[in-house]
């Protein structure tokens, strides 16, 4: 590593031990201010490859997303609480701090989808959607106004809170169903969906995260899409990595590394029409969008978003 890598994972490491001694994780001017640090210490491009980083480092970095994920859930179900005092949450989404990154990362997300499909998809799974299933309204209401949004997350509670959430809009509550259940345990309903969308943090371990793979693999309809949320660079310290290579029995379509404050990089990839891709060797190639757009950003000093397009060679 660099020095400006080494001083940003002592930084990192820092803020993670602070973290780690918080009472709590739950909404406070404490937890914010750790947390604002550390994804602003983690938004600029710094070419760090965390795979190549020390075991120590490896376990602080588990930990860390970890972290993460416990504090986002905690955030996300205290603003649904927030936003159900309303007569129509719907209205008032706004209020939630993060939320124009959420249009953001699904106008990309759909904008990327909608090259491969040739038809606006009429039924929708979305992975992980937790308390406050803000891509999944938002894909609804913006992107998708015909779309069936089938909801799935482990946790009940957090179902219930985003029932709510949309009670107060008849037409979105037609269409938004809420499914309490472990992903892995799903296997006919999945053949329903033209499109299946993977939160960043389920599967937060890389082990855990291939067996998820596998199984909606193993269980979509051939030629349906798989939306994954990824993390690239520096921001691999907040969420998950996903490499294509993890993605096996999909063809991957293309891949977009967002340089903005948009944390999550996507990952677009099609269940092939015969079944299961296997011994397929992928090449990288930017595409010309990217390739105009080649430049650093850094808080506002310009902006990029690498792509690459992945293509099957014959073997």
């Amino acid at each position: 590593m660099g020095n400006e890598e080494e001083l940003l994972v002592q930084r990192i490491s820092e803020i993670c031990d602070s973290i780690s001694k918080l009472p709590s994780l739950s909404p406070s001017e404490e937890v914010d201010n750790l947390f604002t640090e550390l994804v602003h210490l983690c938004i600029p491009v710094i070419p760090i490859d965390v795979v190549k980083l020390s075991s120590e480092v490896q376990a602080m970095r588990s930990k860390l997303i970890k972290l993460c994920g416990e504090a986002e859930g905690l955030l996300e179900s205290h603003y649904s609480d927030v936003l159900t005092s309303f007569d129509n949450p719907l209205d008032h989404l706004s209020l939630f701090p993060y939320y124009s990154n959420y249009l953001k990362l699904s106008h990309l997300e759909y904008s990327l989808l909608s090259r491969y499909v040739a038809s606006p998809p009429a039924r929708v799974a979305f992975v992980g959607s937790g308390p406050l299933p803000l891509s999944s309204v938002v894909l609804a209401t913006r992107h998708m106004q015909e779309a069936e949004l089938h909801n799935y997350d482990l946790d009940a509670t957090a179902n219930a809170r985003a029932r709510r959430l949309v009670q107060g809009d008849p037409g979105m509550a037609a269409r938004m169903a809420f499914h309490t259940e472990d992903v892995l345990a799903v296997t006919h309903a999945l053949r329903g969906y033209d499109v299946v969308f993977l939160a960043a943090l389920v599967g937060i371990g890389h082990d855990d995260k291939v067996r998820v793979v596998d199984h909606l693999a193993r269980h979509m309809a051939p030629g349906a899409l798989l939306v994954a949320r990824s993390a690239h660079g520096a921001r691999a310290f907040l969420y998950p990595v996903v490499e294509p290579a993890d993605l096996k029995g999909f063809e991957v379509l293309t891949v977009r590394h967002p340089a903005d404050e948009v944390i999550n990089s996507v990952i677009v990839a099609r269940k092939p029409q015969g079944g299961h891709a296997a011994g397929a060797t992928a090449v990288v190639r930017p595409c010309k969008c990217c390739e105009m757009m080649q430049g650093f950003h850094h808080f506002g000093h310009g902006s990029m978003m690498e792509e690459v397009a992945l293509e099957e060679l014959p073997s």
